[in-house]
């Protein structure tokens, strides 16, 4: 084993089931509650026979993304799931000697990406769980290749707007990778788009990746995509897997970009039912519990009183719930909980009050 690959420690997946091997309900891994578009259901039962290879293009999928986000399709790369193309990029710009830098509380698969290519990781200060930009900047130095960025961040939430994220391209060098992951982008309301796919389109720089995985309910399916110049394109392509993307995601993917509607109502679902489980949280702000502020699907919940993290995560877990609590990433006062239906997010909030009343 290489060096630098004995140093990862591999992702750990939120969890579905107790210790006790009882199956929760899980609010662990960010996905969709509504579930997953019928059309996107109906293409992919109907797609071509599994003796077939895919086509390793996805060009027809490229095609509807070009259309749906104004995209040349010939700048488009696809890959099983986003994270394949955030290892992709670390691999195609950084190597042995160089840096790549992100923040702290950044998503943890940067630093596999980093470490995977025997690249070193240099990791910024964070801003009250979020994007300092000028922390970032400060880490960037002559040996820096690539510079993750989650906006939305995972696990925080955070957001940083359209001016801090020009803020950070234009302090960057011109031979320094910027990838924005916008793998919660959709849950954004729109007006407060961050600017990234026109960095993309305008800069020679910028790769901005994007998950079929969230807001599309198609986790299971393993479909990303992401857009940048030609050469960084060219550069994913060279290295990809050659039939990346099985023929079934594909087509659910491209038939999940056709019907917006069901995106629509999954992020005005998602922006009602965040409201509702803030509000609830911090009417128990005497007992020590704060939400970080979040534009995604899930919230950060800090315990900052007599109720620990580790001790509501087995509670909830008792109560028949998985929620995400992240010690490894440093965050073990913190809970990341995914937004569920209106029923579940009742019943978690309910239980976080009860247990943080009696720890009192």
């Amino acid at each position: 084993m290489k060096p630098w690959i004995e140093k990862i420690h591999a992702y750990v997946p939120g969890k579905s089931r107790a210790a006790d091997g009882r199956k929760l309900i899980k609010l662990s891994a960010n996905e969709n509650p509504l579930g997953t578009s019928p059309k996107a259901l109906e293409a992919r039962a109907k797609a071509g026979a599994p003796r077939d290879y895919p086509d390793p293009d996805s060009t027809s999928l490229r095609q509807a993304l070009g259309e749906l986000h104004g995209v040349d399709p010939q700048r488009i790369v696809c890959g099983t799931g986003s994270d394949e193309l955030l290892n992709l990029a670390a691999q195609a710009f950084a190597g042995p000697g160089d840096e790549v830098a992100y923040v702290r509380y950044g998503f943890s698969v940067y630093d596999i990406a980093a470490r995977r290519c025997g690249a070193e990781p240099v990791v910024a200060p964070d801003k009250d769980f979020g994007t300092d930009v000028d922390a970032l900047l400060a880490c960037v130095s002559d040996r820096t290749r690539v510079v993750f960025l989650a906006n939305p961040n995972n696990p925080t939430g955070t957001f940083l707007p359209r001016d801090e994220l020009a803020r950070l391209h234009a302090g960057l060098p011109s031979d320094v990778l910027l990838v924005v992951d916008r793998a919660y982008a959709e849950y954004v309301d729109p007006v407060d788009d961050d600017g990234a796919l026109e960095l993309a389109a305008n800069t020679g720089n910028v790769l901005v990746t994007h998950t079929f995985s969230k807001i599309y309910g198609l986790a299971g399916e393993r479909v990303g995509w992401g857009t940048g110049a030609p050469g960084i394109i060219d550069a994913l392509n060279r290295i990809r897997g050659p039939f990346n993307l099985t023929t079934t995601a594909q087509a659910a993917a491209e038939a999940a970009l056709e019907d917006q509607d069901f995106v629509r109502a999954s992020r005005e679902h998602n922006l009602a039912e965040r409201a509702r489980f803030v509000a609830a949280m911090e009417a128990l702000g005497n007992h020590g519990l704060r939400i970080v502020p979040s534009q995604a699907n899930f919230v950060l919940l800090l315990f900052e009183g007599a109720l620990t993290a580790e001790a509501a995560q087995e509670g909830l877990s008792q109560r028949g719930y998985a929620v995400r609590w992240l010690p490894g990433q440093g965050l073990r006062q913190a809970l990341r909980i995914t937004i569920g239906t209106s029923q579940q997010m009742d019943e978690v909030s309910a239980a976080l009050r009860e247990m943080a009343e009696e720890a009192q």
